[in-house]
């Protein structure tokens, strides 16, 4: 277990593990962008091929990988460096740093975006809802333009540091509090939003499969894409929550119930977002005009939930109590997300022997930093977005590569299916991590590298100043993956010399 002081606190309750793993896999990708990607992969009839891709992804992709992260977790019960070394040996430190890059590189921009989701929050209290598209506009590109994304980025960071710095009792009692909360939220949010006259076509759509739709290879990928982003699978921020996990705490009942459950409040958005849109637009444009609204997605994604959302609550009575609602949840989405990431970049420097606080300070600080140039461009973010959502990929590849390298049988006999699991994870993980994992990585960076070079940046795929070139993602990830390598033992050593202190 390590010395006293690495904090050995455990999760003290199976509910306050599954509740805190919510809060990283419910986050944006739900509320934000799965109803975005689900409009736009939809067929003349519906959204519904879509929602089959995307659930046979959750169990041939994400699942697979969480009962992994739990299991590295549980088992070096330490942050993703020093569990990798646990795992693989030292020499590939390199690997788990670059995970955990990753993850802390979303943080820096994620925190923008959180918040951008509580100023929201703060105008749907505190202002009259914008009545068209050009006051929604005019709320949205003054917020841009002004110190504000700034403050509310410091304040989500300042915030996550506060609750953070407290260690894993501290995390579990607010996801106790959030999660519940934000549930709720979506729960009513969605029984308003079916009682509008004209919901009804929102939902039919989304439900309705276009089979011949399944036969698209780029359904299959966007749909594993959001899926991968949307249940936080192979981040390595299940894997840090996973040194807290009880040994008595069921690695492949608790991955289960982390992916349907994450998978259920995506849906529920989803729900309520075309239900909210169809039934408020329905009256005056036609299915194919409201379905145009749902896929643009505005400057860094934001067209539909910051420009559309606001105004359309404005035309239903209670819009305003709904758009709180709205913001509220999105808010407590966001936040809890951003918290697991503070602890992933936090419990890296712990295992190296820094003291939590110093710990939690330094990533705070340096993530407000990092974070600035999001929050001034959303350009910038909108690259951060890109270079890093692909790079989960590359997570993906390193957790997989870990296993077999230690050996999936094993990894599953004496790691997962320990003494006091109640459900024996079978053979069928095993061939998953083996064979079908590396194939859709592999086939998802060749696919996205395609398009950037096709359709994202088809002049100036080669230029790495060009926001959606494959050259951004080499050089950036180059960099990353090379600073990692070349002071691999230096990390390798800290660790696990603070281990033995």
């Amino acid at each position: 277990m390590g010395s006293k002081n690495k904090g050995t606190e455990l999760f003290s309750s199976k509910l306050g593990l599954i509740l805190s793993v919510l809060g990283i896999a419910v986050g944006t990708g739900n509320i934000w962008r799965f109803p975005r990607i689900a409009a736009q992969n939809g067929g003349q009839e519906g959204a519904g091929a879509f929602l089959v891709a995307w659930i046979c992804c959750l169990f041939l992709f994400s699942i697979p990988l969480i009962i992994a992260e739990y299991g590295i977790g549980r088992h070096g019960r330490k942050g993703v460096v020093g569990s990798f070394i646990k795992l693989v040996g030292k020499k590939y430190a390199w690997m788990g740093s670059f995970i955990g890059f990753v993850a802390t590189a979303i943080m820096f921009y994620y925190s923008v975006v959180a918040g951008w989701c509580l100023y929201y929050l703060i105008e749907s209290i505190t202002s009259s809802l914008p009545a068209n598209i050009q006051q929604a506009e005019a709320v949205w590109y003054g917020f841009q333009g002004s110190a504000w994304p700034s403050v509310f980025h410091a304040v989500m960071m300042g915030l996550g540091g506060f609750i953070v710095v407290k260690g894993i009792s501290s995390i579990e009692r607010i996801n106790k509090v959030l999660i519940p909360s934000l549930l709720l939220v979506v729960v009513i949010s969605l029984i308003r939003a079916v009682t509008l006259e004209g919901s009804g076509q929102g939902l039919e759509y989304l439900f309705t499969p276009d089979w011949s739709m399944l036969s698209e290879p780029s359904l299959w990928l966007e749909a594993l894409t959001q899926n991968a982003w949307d249940t936080g699978a192979a981040w390595g921020l299940i894997l840090t929550y996973g040194a807290y996990m009880r040994a008595k705490d069921d690695v492949t009942i608790s991955a289960f119930q982390t992916g349907i459950g994450n998978n259920i409040v995506s849906l529920l958005a989803a729900m309520t977002i075309f239900a909210t849109v169809f039934g408020t637009l329905g009256s005056t444009m036609g299915n194919g005009e409201i379905l145009d609204i749902m896929k643009t997605s505005g400057p860094a994604s934001t067209g539909l939930t910051f420009m559309w959302m606001p105004q359309l609550f404005n035309e239903m009575a209670g819009g305003t109590v709904f758009a709180i609602l709205f913001f509220l949840g999105l808010t407590f989405a966001a936040f809890s997300s951003l918290l697991s990431m503070i602890e992933l970049a936090s419990r890296v420097l712990v295992d190296m022997g820094f003291p939590r606080k110093n710990a939690t300070i330094a990533i705070c600080v340096t993530g407000f930093f990092l974070g600035m140039p999001s929050a001034i461009s959303t350009d910038i973010l909108a690259n951060q977005d890109f270079v890093w959502a692909v790079g989960l990929m590359v997570s993906g590849a390193f957790m997989s590569f870990a296993i077999i390298k230690f050996n999936p049988d094993e990894f599953r006999r004496q790691i997962v299916n320990n003494e006091e699991s109640k459900v024996q994870l079978g053979k069928w993980w095993t061939v998953i991590i083996k064979y079908v994992v590396p194939v859709e990585v592999i086939s998802l960076l060749v696919w996205w590298i395609y398009l950037s070079i096709t359709s994202y940046a088809p002049e100036s795929w080669y230029n790495p100043l060009s926001a959606f070139s494959v050259a951004t993602i080499a050089v950036q990830w180059g960099i990353a993956m090379g600073v990692f390598y070349l002071y691999n033992g230096k990390i390798a050593e800290k660790t696990i010399a603070a281990d033995k202190n």
